[in-house]
């Protein structure tokens, strides 16, 4: 039995505006409204902007406006909210870095360790180092971004992760890949997946399938968005979770390793 009560998930699938983060924050604000109820709402990477590599001319510092307004959205819905944006840390360099805000004001982050190098994601941004878990109502929860999905090392925590985040803008072009790999990483870290990817095209041409969905931890969806335009809901099981790795505790099995 899991003393954890259930999750309300809250998954926002739609279009973003090219470069415009006014605008795209106008949008979200309406949508945000149709997630309240929910514990968490999951918007897409780099929800503000589209995926640009433009990060001199679009980064917000670290307490812009587009990170005053997540955390008023959070504060009014009463939900954590996370997705990511481009910001300039206080070092100065360029991050796509997901952001975790809670209904009291505070914030965490997450800064995307893999970049996309076919974009050249790698010349304009600064890698992450750390992988954050993140408790929600007893849930431990770890947020990944998009090119993430393709690295199953960082992926994995031998510290019992319920929850995998991955927030993205997934090209269609590459959408079996998508498919595919979700519930590979839901299957081998026994734990919940959520992913939260964009539809439509970008300012470069690049067409999003969307196909944003929730997984147990068989890898079998509770959610699958499909290309629909909107709020999609999800509820999860701490119970569930909790029976599945009692039959089939894989996880006293897995390889120790470390991360450099």
């Amino acid at each position: 039995m899991s003393d954890k009560p259930d999750l309300e998930l809250a998954l926002v699938q739609t279009g973003l505006a090219w470069h415009d983060p006014a605008a795209n924050r106008e949008h979200f604000q309406a949508l945000l409204q149709q997630a309240r109820g929910a514990d968490l709402v999951i918007l897409p990477e780099m929800f503000s902007t589209g995926f640009s590599m433009d990060s001199a001319e679009l980064a917000e510092p670290e307490n812009g406006p587009t990170t005053l307004w997540l955390r008023e959205q959070a504060q009014a819905i009463g939900a954590v909210i996370c997705g990511s944006l481009i910001i300039q840390a206080a070092d100065g360099s360029y991050r796509n870095r997901l952001l975790w805000a809670r209904p009291d004001g505070s914030l965490a982050h997450y800064d995307k360790r893999h970049l996309f190098r076919m974009a050249g994601e790698h010349k304009h941004y600064s890698a992450g180092d750390q992988q954050v878990v993140l408790e929600l109502n007893g849930w431990r929860v770890r947020p990944l971004i998009c090119y993430d999905l393709r690295f199953p090392v960082w992926s994995r925590d031998a510290g019992g992760t319920d929850l995998l985040i991955y927030t993205a803008n997934w090209p269609g072009a590459r959408r079996q890949h998508w498919n595919r790999l979700l519930p590979a990483r839901a299957i081998e870290n026994l734990c919940y997946v959520a992913a939260v990817n964009r539809i439509g095209e970008d300012g470069k041409g690049h067409g999003y399938t969307g196909d944003s969905q929730v997984l147990d931890f068989q890898g079998e969806a509770l959610l699958a968005a499909g290309d629909g335009d909107g709020v999609f809901r999800a509820r999860l099981s701490s119970e569930a979770l909790a029976a599945y790795r009692e039959r089939f505790p894989a996880h006293l099995d897995a390889d120790t390793f470390t991360l450099s």
